[in-house]
């Protein structure tokens, strides 16, 4: 599924269950919200600290999907279609590391 498709279903859900866009500073604080959330997982699982009782660490994709979807709200709401926006990125990337990252000894 490209992420244009996937931006459009973001957008059918909203209007069939989410009734509309919570507003773009509330999706930036709720996006906020949500990659604490993931920080917090994978502070424990791979970082020095430790789960609490009756935390999951199986919740990692959920997660990571939870920021993924209001992400796209937030794009879905400001007019940026992701897709094109992500293959200009990549591509700004590449012609600036092309040998950037090969050449770091400390990834060697």
């Amino acid at each position: 599924m490209h992420l244009k498709e996937i931006q459009n279903k973001v957008d059918e859900w909203i209007k069939n269950y989410g009734v509309r866009y919570f507003n773009e500073l509330t999706n930036t604080v709720i996006l906020m919200e949500e990659v604490g959330e993931l920080a917090r997982i994978i502070a424990r699982k791979y970082g020095e600290q430790s789960f609490k009782e009756g935390e999951d660490e199986s919740k990692l994709g959920e997660e990571m999907a939870d920021v993924l979807f209001v992400l796209i709200c937030l794009a879905n709401q400001t007019g940026i279609n992701l897709e094109e926006e992500f293959l200009k990125k990549l591509e700004k990337k590449t012609n600036r590391d092309r040998e950037r990252h090969k050449m770091n000894d400390k990834l060697k």
